[in-house]
């Protein structure tokens, strides 16, 4: 296919998710082009996978120079992503061409994106968590402990990349929410800050190992790719500049209602099951969300919580240390 703006624009608007958020590009990416734009499901994954290979690298950059980086928990992550993201792509080789191959893409999308879904509020519930103890330890809070001294658990961790590296070698999708959650429950000593920057640098090779396997395996589609990046970059790099200064969670719940719709229409259910799972995630998850945050001491609302802190940090010390009922 040629050179395509209206691509490009799709690119744009996700690179400003995934700046935003750190997050989504495979997951919203391959979807928009199979059912926006035609693509077979095939050709998107591959040309979305070589297009993550250019978009990995400028977070993974931008948390080595911050230090939130487990350099030797990247290495045993990738031990297991590289030739886990080599096989996904040769399992997709294996299983042959034509509608069989593009039949069982669509249903393994499916099922990736909804999990995606779910790891993403699961993540929120395990920071959620995270928070309530650190307020229940307050000013007793030992120093945090350098990222480098942590000890990496070596079978885990190389199990953990394989399994990644296999689902995004097939689909395209993982690498940040599937990965990330499997890191929190494997590291729960470690801030989501710091496990965000493990993933996105070992993301990087990960990527690369998928990248050529899609190249000499896939339908990898030059002109498609290119399209993709045309937008995808200045969008990445537009989202991350403005990205302190927009309601990051806000875009988080609805990447995860959009991921949960996408997901169950690849799995072929019909308009009106997507429209009923998007209205009780919607209402259901709203509700379900805010009951969650009172029972772990934090208001309804993120931005009443904000309010909270305000008041307390200007109150002084003593009332910033007391646990938040």
């Amino acid at each position: 296919m040629d050179w395509d703006p209206a691509i490009a624009v799709a690119g744009l608007l996700v690179g400003i998710v995934v700046g935003l958020t750190g997050m989504g590009g495979g997951a919203l990416m391959t979807p928009i082009l199979v059912f926006f734009f035609g693509v077979s499901p095939l050709a998107a994954v591959s040309s979305d996978v070589v297009a993550s290979l250019f978009m990995k690298p400028i977070g993974g950059v931008v948390h080595l120079r911050r230090g939130t980086v487990h350099l030797g928990m990247v290495a045993w992550l990738c031990v297991g992503s590289i030739p886990g993201a080599f096989t996904g792509v040769l399992l997709l080789r294996s299983i042959g061409a034509g509608g069989n191959l593009q039949d069982i893409l669509l249903t393994a999308l499916g099922g990736v994106l909804v999990l995606a879904s779910l790891a993403m509020a699961a993540k929120a519930y395990l920071r959620l968590r995270e928070r309530e103890r650190r307020r229940a330890r307050g000013r007793a809070d030992a120093p945090e402990r350098p990222l480098s001294t942590i000890p990496v658990k070596r079978l885990a961790t190389v199990l953990v990349g394989a399994g990644g590296g296999l689902v995004v070698g097939m689909t395209s999708v993982g690498a940040g929410s599937l990965m990330i959650v499997s890191l929190l429950l494997l590291y729960p000593s470690i801030r989501a800050g710091q496990l965000v920057g493990t993933d996105l640098v070992q993301a990087v090779p990960l990527v690369a190992a998928a990248s050529v396997g899609h190249l000499m395996f896939g339908d990898f589609g030059l002109a498609l790719t290119a399209s993709v990046l045309v937008g995808a970059i200045p969008g990445v790099w537009l989202g991350a500049r403005v990205s302190s200064r927009s309601p990051g969670s806000l875009v988080r719940r609805a990447l995860t209602v959009i991921l949960l719709a996408s997901g169950v229409k690849l799995l072929g259910a019909s308009t009106v099951v997507v429209l009923v799972t998007v209205a009780a995630a919607l209402v259901g998850g709203l509700a379900a969300w805010t009951w969650v945050r009172v029972r772990h001491g934090e208001a309804p609302l993120a931005r009443q919580e904000r309010r909270r802190r305000q008041a307390a940090r200007e109150a002084g010390p003593t009332a910033t240390s007391a646990p938040v009922n």
